[in-house]
């Protein structure tokens, strides 16, 4: 006979006594969440890549012209043929006149010639060669106009709302436009789906045509764990850049665009990076597959069973809220067998300051049977004279 209560686990006093001596011993914690830098871009964003969880937004939705950075997705669909088969890195692809008379910043590529896709690659990460682009775009779908369709509905299909791309380079051109957050998602998109190919993004320089070029993201040089991706500029749009960075373990991504140089673009992305690895704390609650809780089993073969999550829990939060997480395993139970491995039974609730509570679901990591007939009888007779405390 079930008996509705609230349980908190033995798994969640550890976990919230493991956030109490961090608070208590580590420093880093107990400082108070540094206010928030001054952006003066028109356009900023900070995420954080674990859990989505956005830190700073300025004007992150508004329609933008976003340059260069267009390129994050003429990188993705390039990088989607190579995972899918299409190509291969050691493909050779043609440079037509087209692409050899594409204007802005270019890798000097010769009409004629055939570039490795790898090579092609390098040439658009690190020159940011719109020649580059355009060899990629004819390859894979005939024109620049149909890849920059395809383009489009594949950032549809990410939940990038606000943009639609007329070219495959960033050139500015009239409905040619995305935002903050869009890009961001876009780059979180890149980093998920390709990760054997983000390394590309932190190549600092490449010799193409006999002409050795440097990565325009200057922040890669800068020691706060940046490793990509992209930067762009026109008059239209300003210095914009799209950065990720990874500091013990955590990693962000931040946009800002609209800036009126280079440097000051560096100063705006690296401040939202600090500021966000400064006064936010990162912490795994649960991993996938790891027993986080047991929750009690009524009238089983197995008095309790563990509980599960089916994905990797995290959260990150202000430093100075560290104190006041609250972590409870919430069911109604005892749980009656027969259960099967895998049921859905519990959920894991996360209550931060100032914050909706997060709710995630736990499984049964072991299937339990049911007592015999005897048995069954013999404990609803004990439950009846002395209780639920009896069993």
């Amino acid at each position: 006979m079930a008996k509705s209560q609230r349980k908190r686990s033995w798994k969640a006093f550890i976990l919230l006594a493991g956030l109490w001596v961090d608070v208590a011993y580590g420093a880093e914690l107990t400082q108070k969440t540094p206010a928030a830098p001054e952006v003066n871009a028109p356009f900023a964003y900070l995420m954080d890549f674990a859990t989505g969880t956005v830190l700073f937004e300025k004007e992150a939705t508004s329609p933008m012209v976003p340059s260069s950075m267009t390129k994050l997705t003429t990188l993705y669909e390039l990088f989607s043929a190579l995972q899918d088969g299409r190509l291969r890195l050691t493909d050779k692809l043609l440079v037509s006149e087209k692409a050899w008379k594409a204007r802005g910043s270019r890798s000097f590529l010769n009409v004629g010639d055939r570039v490795s896709v790898e090579d092609l690659i390098r040439c658009i990460v690190v020159h940011s060669g719109n020649d580059a682009c355009l060899v990629v775009a004819e390859a894979l779908c005939g024109s620049e106009e149909a890849f920059s369709q395809m383009m489009t509905e594949t950032v549809r299909r990410f939940g990038a709302q606000t943009t639609v791309f007329k070219n495959a380079t960033g050139w500015p051109d009239d409905g040619h436009y995305s935002s903050a957050a869009d890009l961001a998602l876009i780059a979180w998109h890149l980093i998920v789906d390709f990760p054997q190919y983000y390394h590309y993004f932190s190549e600092k320089e490449f010799v193409a045509g006999g002409i050795l070029q440097h990565n325009r993201n200057t922040l890669l040089w800068h020691d706060i764990g940046v490793d990509g991706l992209k930067t762009g500029r026109t008059d239209a749009g300003g210095y914009g850049i799209v950065v990720s960075a990874v500091q013990k373990g955590q990693r962000l991504i931040g946009v800002v665009n609209g800036c009126k140089s280079d440097r000051e673009r560096a100063q705006n992305a690296g401040a939202l990076l600090r500021w966000g690895f400064n006064g936010f704390a990162f912490y795994q609650l649960a991993d996938k597959g790891e027993p986080v809780a047991s929750a009690e089993v009524w009238l089983g073969d197995a008095p309790t069973v563990d509980l599960v999550a089916n994905r990797n829990i995290s959260l990150i939060v202000p430093r100075h809220h560290m104190r006041d997480i609250k972590v409870e395993v919430i069911y109604n139970g005892p749980l009656e067998a027969p259960i099967k491995q895998g049921d859905r039974v519990a959920l894991l609730r996360v209550s931060v300051p100032e914050r909706v509570p997060a709710e995630y679901p736990l499984f049964a990591n072991t299937s339990v049977g049911p007592i015999n007939a005897f048995k069954r009888i013999q404990a609803a007779v004990t439950y009846l004279l002395f209780g639920a405390q009896s069993l």
